[in-house]
């Protein structure tokens, strides 16, 4: 329900000369409810509608969906004739007040800022290792214990569990999003509705695995991922031992904060294979440690082997990701192909098997 008070509170403000404000429902229809506002003013009466959303289903389900289509509609209703006008668009507050938020030709986040070390920087470091150091260790078992945490948040609810294969495949931001900005002639439209159409199936496949809804961060890649180093500890200091303090702050946390823990997971490990690929034409050295170790680690802290047999359509995103030349444009055509085939190969299996990664980029 709106609040009324309120918003008889906002629509003073905005109409200087109202004598007497009154809010009925109209009716209920498949996307909200709707209001009538008659306006009592000394030149007569005025009337308006206000709208709400239901808040879940539909692609509706967070606050900034339903902002969205309320900001779409103030600029799209105004654009069309014969359209009924738009007048505004309100935000209720935490403390229960309105205000407007329309009419704005752009928006801005504003946040604080970070410093530190983003992580692919250590990936571009492994190149000139044979293996990991004691430090490259504790990163990425601190990376796998932050997400063994906040994914064992859960959450009761079918479609927004839904609603994270479906943006997976379909959002802009996303699998065909991706797929929509390769550059032509860099895979044939064909050979992508391929792979989005094998991802549908996988859609099927995953609708009856709600209860693996859970808290997540949404875009868990490198580039998000700020590792700060603090000085060495005492000798013998409590949790020290001489050694650094890994410590690491996120960003840019997306696309809603419940959905599949495969994410997370697959936004992180497929640079270990990109970045390996890219390199050496396989999976090997430094890079072949890590994702074993984040593995190993994750999944002894979660206990969710259930974890290979839903990462498929997340790696099929996050392989379109790192195989697009307008993201990553050194990588070479050989080792393009090569993340392509570690996309389809791993679509076509049931489960997904570490141990068979040079496989699935060799088939």
């Amino acid at each position: 329900m709106i609040n009324e008070e309120a918003i008889k509170t906002y629509l003073k403000q905005k109409f200087k000369d109202a004598v007497y404000i009154d809010i009925t429902k109209l009716g209920k229809g498949v996307h909200g409810v709707g209001f009538l506002i008659k306006i009592q003013t000394h030149e007569g009466i005025k009337q308006y509608v206000i709208k709400d959303l239901f808040p879940e289903g539909l692609g509706h389900d967070y606050p900034s969906d339903r902002a969205h289509v309320f900001l779409l509609g103030l600029q799209a209703y105004n654009e069309l004739p014969k359209h009924a006008k738009a007048i505004d668009v309100l935000a209720e507050m935490s403390d229960g007040s309105i205000k407007s938020i329309g009419g704005g030709k752009e928006y801005y986040l504003l946040m604080e800022q970070v410093k530190g070390r983003d992580y692919f920087n250590d990936l571009k470091d492994y190149a000139n290792k044979d293996k990991l150091n004691s430090i490259d260790i504790k990163k990425i078992k601190a990376m796998a214990s932050y997400l063994s945490d906040i994914h064992s948040i859960k959450k009761d609810s079918q479609s927004l569990y839904w609603r994270k294969i479906r943006d997976t495949i379909g959002h802009g931001e996303c699998l065909m999003g991706v797929f929509d900005i390769y550059p032509d002639g860099t895979l044939s439209y064909e050979e992508m509705a391929e792979i989005e159409k094998m991802c549908i199936d996988w859609r099927a496949k995953l609708k009856h695995k709600a209860h693996r809804l859970c808290q997540i961060h949404g875009d868990f890649h490198p580039g998000n991922i700020w590792f700060k180093e603090n000085p060495p500890s005492p000798p013998f200091s409590k949790g020290g031992m001489g050694g650094f303090e890994i410590d690491f702050v996120l960003l840019d946390r997306s696309r809603g904060p419940f959905g599949e823990p495969a994410d997370d997971v697959t936004a992180l490990c497929i640079n270990y294979i990109f970045f390996s690929v890219m390199y050496y034409g396989d999976l090997r050295g430094a890079y072949l440690e890590g994702i074993n170790l984040f593995f190993d680690e994750y999944l002894k802290l979660t206990k969710d082997e259930e974890l290979l047999k839903v990462l498929a359509p997340f790696f099929a995103f996050r392989g379109a990701v790192v195989a697009n030349p307008v993201f990553y444009p050194e990588l070479s055509s050989e080792s393009r192909n090569k993340i392509f085939n570690f996309v389809k190969t791993v679509l076509l299996s049931d489960v997904f098997e570490i141990k068979r990664i040079n496989d699935y980029l060799s088939t």
